[in-house]
């Protein structure tokens, strides 16, 4: 039966792409179906091994998550990302807490147990829906989203555990208040911070010295390391999601040889758990019993969705200065998913009274989130304006493992019928392929005649060649879409007060001032490609940002009035924003380097 489920489940991701729908919506439907009250009526009633079958499967989902965001995206987003993921999760929780108050007549620990529970996003929701789901964000927020959704767990366990032993001890004698919480949330975290540390630092080393080790179990050393790594830290005391997701970071980000190989296993495995973790926690539901909180469970869902996870992203992001449109869709993109219906499991195994009703109550929430934000990010990224232009023309990467560290891919193209090439312009020499693919025969670049358009073409390059074969082999309008960069082009040296008597701007003070450093000092520092500026009525795009974080490439968007949130929407937006300049006034900023 569970071998059954999963390959239904992986064949059912045909279907939801056709339809749109969000993939892990399907998961947890099949689970739905194939459950007490589902078509196969299968029995599954133990709280205590889905807990453990999730925990297990959210460590796997951490580690993968943290070995496949680079340090860059620290850089770029780790003051709001980790304020999001501290802050900005018991702030939800308060909210959401008092509107279960409420709405179900709870007393006050069990609704801040309920607000708890539901108060963090879901990293196997949110890096799905970003990186399998089709959807090329702007850098800064991509970065936001993912760090946060790799962060905020912990603190959404630690504050359910703590709310769960209030609400069973609390008509036990003697029950009272204690900051004991406090030195346990200090032990968890601290704990889970070194230890992920230092084991990603052991996991890179020992994959570096076993040399003689068959290249096949490479992945499998480093996967089963990380669950060492995870269920150690647990066992000590610290948070072992923490220093799951920790430990992929510093893995991640240390020369590994056969890296290629785990990241390509772990895409299987990650894959393989978000199935049995969806799949597990559907078994568990029985939805003839969501009837009577079924109501009352989808308007806290719309509270969530609407009010507490907006205003908690918008007052947590006050002062690192986001544009109104970057706010509003890091507040829509709040997803729910299984660690909130893992979490509602906590109740029940903690002896709380009438704890299966929690459960009951964040399912419902969580199929409302998916169905709601899941159904629509792509959606709202264009309505906001938050898309990234596409990879040009790139069909595969694979890293290579060369002696000497030497940094080399083979690289896959489709030919475009719109790229030069296809059009009748020579390769260069340098550029030429090693392999055509052409209905389904290989040739060499001596006996394939001219290149055609559909052509595969694979080739060896190094990262840097990647954006001149762009040139070569893409499609020239994916490289200019102009609601994306801009109608018009200039260097980033170039003086802001030249631009703007040119195209009618607002003066500055400073004439010499160029245009990347006033783009660096209205973003306050650390621009990255996709970030924009508005100007009077325009908007400047950032092209391109060298090595080292300085702009060289602005575009200059004529006419963004297509792009801009509709007129009632940005009304409503001024207002607010009027609020948080007061607020801002009172809060200490950093100067931009």
């Amino acid at each position: 039966m569970g071998a059954g489920l999963v390959a239904l489940s992986t064949l059912t991701s045909l279907v939801s792409r056709r339809i749109g729908a969000p993939l892990l919506l399907v998961f947890l439907c099949i689970g739905l179906l194939a459950g007490e009250d589902g078509l196969l009526g299968i029995e599954f009633n133990s709280g205590g091994v889905a807990y453990f079958i999730g925990s297990l499967a959210l460590a796997i989902i951490l580690f993968d998550s943290g070995f496949d965001t680079p340090l860059r995206s620290y850089r770029i987003a780790a003051g709001p990302a980790l304020t999001l993921a501290t802050v900005g999760v018991v702030m939800t929780s308060g909210l959401v807490g008092v509107a279960a108050h409420y709405l179900f007549g709870i007393g006050w620990i069990e609704g801040m147990l309920l607000g708890s529970i539901i108060s963090s996003t879901d990293a196997a929701a949110v890096f799905f829906l970003l990186r399998a789901g089709g959807v090329r964000l702007r850098e800064r927020v991509k970065a936001t989203l993912e760090v946060e959704s790799g962060a905020n767990d912990p603190m959404a366990i630690f504050l359910t555990t703590v709310f769960v032993e209030l609400a069973a001890a609390q008509n036990s004698p003697g029950f009272g208040a204690s900051y004991d919480f406090i030195a346990a949330f200090v032990q968890q975290i601290g704990l889970g911070l070194v230890m992920g540390a230092a084991g990603g630092v052991a996991i890179a080393m020992l994959l570096n010295r076993l040399r003689q080790l068959d290249s096949g179990l490479f992945p499998i050393t480093g996967l089963a390391s990380a669950l060492v790594v995870f269920s150690l830290t647990g066992l000590l005391g610290g948070s072992g999601f923490l220093a799951a997701y920790v430990a992929g970071v510093v893995a991640g980000n240390r020369r590994l040889r056969y890296a290629h190989r785990i990241r390509r296993f772990q895409v299987g495995m990650t894959w393989l758990a978000q199935i049995g973790m969806f799949l597990t926690l559907g078994l568990l539901a029985t939805p003839s019993e969501f009837g009577e909180i079924a109501l009352p469970a989808i308007i806290l869902a719309l509270a969530l969705i609407f009010f507490a996870r907006p205003l908690a992203v918008w007052l947590c992001l006050l002062p690192f200065r986001f544009q109104r449109r970057e706010t509003a869709f890091v507040g829509w993109v709040g997803l729910r998913g299984a660690v909130s219906i893992m979490l509602a499991i906590l109740p029940v195994l903690g002896g709380v009274e009438d704890g299966r009703i929690f459960f009951n109550i964040v399912f419902m929430m969580v199929i409302s989130s998916l169905l709601i934000q899941g159904w629509t990010i792509g959606l709202t990224a264009r309505l906001l304006n938050m898309l990234a232009p596409p990879e040009p023309g790139i069909v595969d990467r694979m890293e290579l493992e060369l002696p000497g560290g030497a940094e080399l891919e083979l690289v896959r193209y489709r030919l475009d019928p719109e790229s030069t090439v296809a059009q009748g312009e020579r390769v260069p020499r340098w550029a030429r392929p090693v392999l055509i693919m052409r209905d389904g025969r290989a040739y060499s670049i001596h006996s394939s005649g001219p290149l055609q358009a559909e052509d595969q073409v694979y080739l060896f390059a190094s990262p840097r060649q990647i954006p001149a074969l762009d040139s070569i082999y893409a499609k020239p309008s994916a490289l200019n879409d102009s609601s994306l960069q801009g109608d018009f082009f200039f260097g980033g040296e170039a003086r802001f007060a030249d631009i703007a008597r040119l195209y009618g701007l607002p003066p500055v003070e400073d004439a010499e001032m160029t245009v990347a450093e006033f783009v660096s000092r209205e973003l306050r520092g650390h621009p990255v490609a996709g970030d924009r500026v508005p100007v009077g009525a325009v908007e400047l795009v950032v092209n391109a940002v060298d090595d080292h974080g300085a702009v060289t490439r602005i575009g200059l968007v004529a006419d963004p009035a297509e792009t801009r949130i509709p007129e009632l929407s940005r009304k409503a937006w001024d207002f607010i924003e009027r609020i948080g300049e007061k607020l801002r006034a009172l809060m200490p900023y950093r100067k931009a380097d």
